[in-house]
């Protein structure tokens, strides 16, 4: 398996998580790895030095097949990937909090650190047409995710963090 510093994990029913998870990957360039997370592996885990999860908010938790990635790699790298950052994207109908919390459970479970503010954008879908509608992510949206996969690389390969 390859070296990428940074694994960028998604799930998207919608398009959201996955336009923004892939304007991270851009931002990130040929140094990341950018996976579905039904895709990712314990392997990946390891392999990579940071990590960006991005998914969407599903009935205040996070998607469950984010949920089943990290079921699938929690143990397998528990004690072994301690101190590496983070940071997450998250799409959300209204609120995201509750997504967010859960990642964040997860990461001080393996004692990740946060390197960059959480970014959860709200699409504001309140109707069951809305929430299963395919979204479009805004431009300035898709720049700030690029500069979070950018940013990212750049403190790994500076080794700032």
């Amino acid at each position: 398996m390859s070296q990428a510093p940074l694994l960028i994990a998604w799930h998207s029913r919608t398009g959201a998580s996955h336009a923004m998870a892939e304007a991270a990957f851009e931002g990130a360039g040929d140094v990341a790895l950018c996976l579905p997370a039904e895709d990712v592996e314990p392997e990946h885990f390891l392999a990579a030095r940071g990590y960006l999860f991005c998914c969407p908010e599903n009935l205040a938790t996070m998607s469950g097949m984010m949920k089943d990635m990290f079921d699938r790699c929690y143990y397998p790298v528990l004690g072994r990937i301690e101190g590496r950052v983070y940071a997450t994207i998250i799409a959300a109908g209204s609120d995201g909090e509750g997504a967010q919390r859960q990642i964040d459970r997860i990461a001080k479970g393996w004692r990740l650190k946060r390197v960059a503010e959480p970014l959860i954008v709200n699409f504001a879908a309140q109707t069951p047409d809305r929430i299963l509608a395919d979204k479009s992510v805004p431009d300035d949206t898709l720049d700030h995710c690029r500069e979070i996969g950018a940013g990212l690389v750049e403190g790994l390969q500076a080794g700032i963090f």
